[in-house]
């Protein structure tokens, strides 16, 4: 592996997703009918500190869904013949929700593409937004985000580490440069090899 660089540390990111917080809920004009889903595996804790935070400011707790999506990535195939499965778990229906999806790191857009994938077979919202720690850029599909805590430039030859207290035991996030550079992100990366280096 190559040099790391850290790019925030835990009062960052906290400042971050109080940032966060208040855009999401002066956006949509209050939390009525709002709802935060994190996809897994690192966008679950972040949803529910937002939802914390919007509690803290609003008086009111706002329902967080977790959304597995596995079986709707267009990578699949290059997984193991067993991938892991967890559960999805949405309080209520989607259907006329406001929904803004949470997640680390924006990368490719292909695991927002399959989230939504996923939560359009759940019903329709009347919303649904993006909320993201950090935008690294490379994108291969027309995907942006709504709500971004931190933009920052990366080569294709660079990953992005999240770390976060409830799956890491601490809050850093990091930029590692590989020891061999790739010209450019893979088309279909590997599930579970984005995961653990904190990247969809």
């Amino acid at each position: 592996m190559g040099t790391k660089r850290l790019v925030m540390d835990e009062d960052a990111i906290r400042r971050v997703l109080y940032r966060l917080s208040h855009e999401i809920t002066e956006e949509n004009k209050g939390v009525d009918g709002l709802m935060l889903v994190g996809i897994r595996t690192r966008g679950v804790p972040l949803a529910k500190r937002l939802a914390a935070m919007i509690k803290e400011q609003e008086k009111v707790e706002l329902p967080v869904g977790i959304l597995d999506i596995t079986f709707y990535r267009d990578d699949l195939t290059l997984i193991s013949p067993q991938p892991v499965v967890r559960s999805t778990e949405i309080p209520g229906r989607v259907t006329d929700r406001k929904i803004v999806l949470v997640d680390d790191v924006l990368y490719t857009g292909r695991t927002i593409r399959a989230a939504l994938d996923a939560l359009m077979d759940l019903g329709r919202p009347r919303a649904i937004k993006l909320a993201v720690l950090i935008d690294r850029g490379h994108r291969q599909l027309p995907i942006r985000a709504d709500y971004v805590g931190k933009t920052i430039t990366t080569s294709a030859g660079e990953t992005v580490q999240v770390l976060l207290k409830e799956t890491d035991g601490e809050d850093l996030i990091y930029i590692e440069e590989m020891s061999s550079p790739k010209m450019d992100p893979p088309p279909f990366p590997c599930a579970g090899e984005a995961e653990e280096r904190g990247e969809e």
